[in-house]
């Protein structure tokens, strides 16, 4: 294929002395074909000139009226990053072609002015593409649409979004009759995978896999310190005085983290050693919008030295002058922490730089095997997923309010959605039906009667009130309840009192999880958007804060954004547990951690299961090493409990860490495994994921909470009405009330199928845990000990915990350490 550049943007790319890259010009190339294409390239390789070059190509001439271009980002602040760059060159090639962004930020006037008069390009979400296709006019507003442009595609599929966002995608193809879809990816473990989903929804047309060339090697290694490294916990308050003489040494570095509270307390932490006041910022979900932009706006212009951020900020935005990335614990996974890499020197010839911090010394582990798999370019991103039927409910909802439908029609339809291709027609029928009547359960009820049939064999929407819900409580992303955190000035606040004016006004900071202010005191103070706040009372769905002076703060603790252990990164952990001659990589106090373990117990090996057994008080523990993640030990964990209750082993309660699993019981385990009156074969056996799981999730709280979010994403519970939201409280009592009838009289209705297949996949790690147990089948070792051992400590220390708030947790959790390490010691 050969590519044709109109001479304006020829002319441009010889003014600024560059040329365009061949996968750029292989991207034209494909258009020009009239084909779709999937373009895989590493960070910094130009993909997002790549995805524009044929849109400003063929709007060059500026003879093109209507929307010509979707380009839809998976951030907010992405779609916001690419409109100001590629106004850049917009305006120095002097081309009529406007571009224009569309997200939950942007003004109602605005968006509805663009749905009459669109832009040449418009720059959206998944969430607002999908409120785009269910207005009426859908068939106008894109009827001239010619590309499709999908960025970060992998981050994408996997998610409940991507399902929504394929089905828009099917509808858009059929409204569209001349679209083509050009897809950015990150390199990704399966590429044809990714290529297969961008194809479906344009059969008729061929679908190029395109990959760019890799750049220089990334740079990369774990942060050197004199200081003591804890055993457990994940602040690394450890490093705070090495990281800011890191960020002294560089440009601008962008600090990541996994979770919210680890970025408050950073930032805090950094704050608190900053004696040369450098400006260091703070970049979270939970800030205000106008927080957010005033980071993003001084990162563009260079005006700061540090930025503490989690995953707002992990896509392919280009923010200039950053030459250094931290990783401040581990990363989960290695294309992962390949995606955060590139943040630096944002150039495909340059190499990225970046540093790994290990919160704790198992984490050291996973940094190095995270730094050897960087190395040799290993890709663990994780596959596109199948659709779930809440998704597709909510999506029939949606194409409902655009216009009546005939159910043949839509089913057709929604086999073009890669993740729908192969759902039968008896399940969409059954979706159908829950979505027009609630299902056999509900159909009683007209509150959940949403759709009418038609004289003329069609479905359509019951009334206006169901169009407004619908877009009030469109998406997919489910956070814990939320409320407004706004500041005001108190009136002489005293503890436990809260005289402050309620409701008078004052900045909004952001937003936090309703849970967390369940747990407060007017008076009492957290840490929120990088400063000390009191708590001085609440109103609806706002909590009022001052400013405030306190030496313990607490820490709020955010629900969502950890990251599981990849599998990939936990083979490489025990594999260099399991090699000595690896150890010289580690720091001496990790490698003497690992060597006192082989003295005093033994190692885990690469491909077996370790079981340690031991007493320690009144109690009797076990503690294994599967190294697969928090999520499938935490199942694990609620289904030992179970067989050991069976067994009469009298288990009290377990803890799992993304390493280990320790359960503790009044029975003499060490006795019952040497008598054969245990049998650890039977008791790890592949079959607990049968009976056991299912007798256990019809009893478990887990499946309510499941529930929960797969009924707000259907509609059939809304969180917002016009000019008010429901509370976590009135959500959680309206979703067990139905959850219990549907599971009394219809227990395989779709919601409740969609339920175990979301527990399944996400929150209980299933698939994993079933490889776990075949591969640890016939090759557990048990260990019996006098006393615990090394490797054990760090699981140790989160049994019955007491939460402990500001500068006395790191001490008080190293001394609990040293107590412990005593104890295997035998001192």
């Amino acid at each position: 294929m050969t590519a044709h550049l109109n001479p304006i943007i020829s002319d441009w790319f010889a003014r600024k002395t560059w040329s365009p890259r061949q996968h750029q010009l292989d991207v034209l190339a494909s258009w020009q074909a009239g084909a779709s294409a999937l373009l895989i390239a590493p960070t910094g390789a130009g993909k997002t000139l790549a995805g524009f070059l044929p849109t400003l190509t063929d709007l060059a001439e500026g003879k093109f009226d209507g929307l010509h271009t979707l380009y839809i980002s998976p951030l907010k602040a992405l779609a916001v990053d690419v409109q100001r760059n590629l106004n850049a060159p917009i305006l120095e090639m002097g081309l009529k072609i406007t571009a224009e962004t569309r997200t939950g930020d942007t003004p109602a006037s605005k968006r509805a002015r663009q749905r009459s008069k669109p832009p040449h390009i418009l720059l959206t979400t998944p969430e607002q593409l999908c409120l785009l296709i269910s207005h009426p006019h859908a068939e106008l507003f894109f009827g001239s649409l010619r590309r499709i442009v999908l960025d970060e595609l992998h981050a994408l599929v996997t998610s409940k979004r991507g399902e929504l966002l394929s089905l828009a995608l099917a509808r858009i193809a059929r409204l569209a009759p001349n679209l083509q879809i050009t897809a950015l990816s990150a390199t990704v473990a399966r590429p044809d995978l990714l290529r297969d989903w961008i194809a479906r929804p344009v059969p008729d047309k061929p679908t190029h896999l395109l990959t760019a060339s890799g750049g220089a090697p990334p740079v990369l290694e774990i942060l050197e310190t004199e200081q003591r490294l804890p055993w457990a916990g994940h602040s690394a308050n450890y490093a705070h005085r090495d990281l800011y003489e890191v960020i002294k040494r560089h440009k601008t570095t962008l600090l990541f983290v996994n979770t919210r509270s680890q970025a408050e307390m950073l930032f805090q932490g950094l704050w608190a050693v900053n004696d040369d006041m450098l400006p260091i910022a703070l970049h979270h979900g939970s800030l205000s919008v106008e927080q957010r932009r005033k980071v993003e706006s001084a990162m563009v212009a260079g005006n700061l030295k540090a930025v503490v951020c989690t995953s707002t900020l992990d896509l392919g935005i280009d923010w200039g002058d950053v030459d250094l990335v931290v990783q401040v614990g581990a990363p989960k996974g290695s294309s992962r922490m390949l995606q955060r890499i590139g943040r630096a020197n944002h150039r495909l010839d340059e190499p990225s730089k970046a540093v790994l911090v290990p919160s704790n010394r198992f984490e050291v582990l996973e940094c190095e095997a995270a730094l050897e798999a960087v190395a040799e370019n290993h890709q663990d991103s994780e596959d596109p997923v199948s659709g779930g039927y809440d998704v597709l409910a909510q999506h029939i909802l949606g194409m409902a309010c655009a216009g009546p439908f005939a159910a043949e029609d839509l089913y057709d339809e929604i086999r073009h959605a890669w993740p729908y291709r192969d759902i039968e027609r008896g399940q969409f029928d059954r979706v159908l039906d829950f979505v027009a009547t609630g299902g056999y359960a509900l159909r009683a009820y007209e509150r959940y009667a949403r759709l009418k049939p038609t004289g003329d064999g069609k479905w359509r929407v019951a009334n206006a009130q169901v169009v407004q819900q619908y877009r009030l409580n469109i998406g997919t992303i489910i956070e814990e309840p939320m409320v407004r955190v706004r500041l005001i000035r108190p009136r002489g606040l005293k503890k436990g009192q809260s005289n402050s004016p309620i409701g008078a006004g004052g900045r909004v900071l952001g937003e936090m999880e309703e849970y967390f202010f369940g747990t407060l005191l007017p008076g009492d103070t957290f840490m929120f958007g990088g400063e000390i706040v009191a708590f001085e009372g609440m109103r609806d769905n706002e909590a009022f804060v001052s400013r405030a002076q306190a030496s313990n703060p607490k820490i709020p603790s955010y629900m969502g954004g950890k990251f599981p252990l990849s599998t990939y990164l936990a083979e490489r952990v025990r594999r260099i547990m399991d090699s000595p001659e690896e150890w010289k990589k580690l720091p001496e106090q990790v490698e003497m951690w690992l060597r006192l373990q082989r003295d005093i117990s033994v190692l885990p090996k690469r491909d077996s299961l370790l079981v340690e057994t031991f007493p320690r008080g009144a109690h009797n523990y076990l503690v294994c090493y599967p190294f697969e993640g928090r999520l499938a030990h935490q199942t694990l964990g609620m289904l030992l409990t179970r067989r050991l209750e069976r067994e009469r082993a009298r288990p009290l309660g377990f803890v799992a860490s993304e390493y280990a699993l320790a359960i503790w019981g009044l029975g003499d385990l060490s006795a019952l495994i040497r008598t054969n009156r245990l049998s650890l074969d039977d008791l790890f056996s592949e079959d607990m994921l049968g009976d056991d799981l299912e007798a256990w999730l019809d009893e478990s709280a887990l499946m309510k909470r499941t529930f929960r979010n797969c009924a707000i994403i259907s509609g059939l519970i809304e969180r917002r009405h016009p000019g008010k939201e429901k509370s976590g409280r009135q959500i959680t009592m309206s979703s067990d009330l139905i959850y219990d009838v549907l599971y009394q009289h219809e227990p395989d209705h779709i919601l409740i199928q969609a339920t175990r297949r979301d527990a399944a996949r996400g929150l209980l790690d299933i698939e994993r845990l079933g490889d776990m147990l075949a591969r640890i089948c016939g090759h557990i070792v048990h260990q019996p000990l006098a006393q615990i051992s090394p490797l054990a400590v760090p699981v140790m220390l989160d049994i019955g915990k007491e939460p402990i708030f500001g500068e006395g947790r790191e001490s008080a959790m190293a001394d609990a350490a040293d107590e412990l390490m005593r104890e295997a010691l035998g001192r």
